[in-house]
């Protein structure tokens, strides 16, 4: 295992979620925010009646946390409506999916490890 010394990092990354964020009325979006060879951060945004269809990833953690709006999470047979400032949590190996089924838009902060673009 190898540490970084503070005075070798570079400038502090951050990003505006809020300026973030991009909708499409063709299909839900991801927009990456950070990224490395151990996991990613994204936002997904979601407009009435789209989803992530259920899948699952057999080496890698998923959580989601809702920005705004709400939707139906789906973690192997159980699924349930959220909101706002909740998270849920979809285990390696999980089928796992979201749904918008309201009127408004959906915006989530979607963390998973490791990165699976790294494989």
């Amino acid at each position: 295992m190898s540490f970084v010394k503070i005075a070798e990092l570079k400038e502090m990354e951050y990003k505006d979620i809020l300026t973030a964020a991009k909708y499409s009325t063709e299909k839900m979006q991801k927009i990456n925010l950070f990224e490395t060879r151990n996991f990613f951060c994204d936002i997904y945004c979601l407009e009435p009646g789209q989803e992530q269809k259920v899948h699952a990833h057999l080496t890698e953690d998923k959580i989601y946390l809702v920005l705004e709006g709400s939707g139906e999470f789906i973690v192997d047979d159980e699924s349930i409506e959220l909101g706002e400032n909740k998270v849920v949590f979809a285990p390696a190996g999980s089928n796992h999916g979201v749904r918008n089924r309201s009127e408004s838009r959906l915006r989530l902060l979607v963390f998973m490890t490791p990165n699976p673009n790294f494989s």
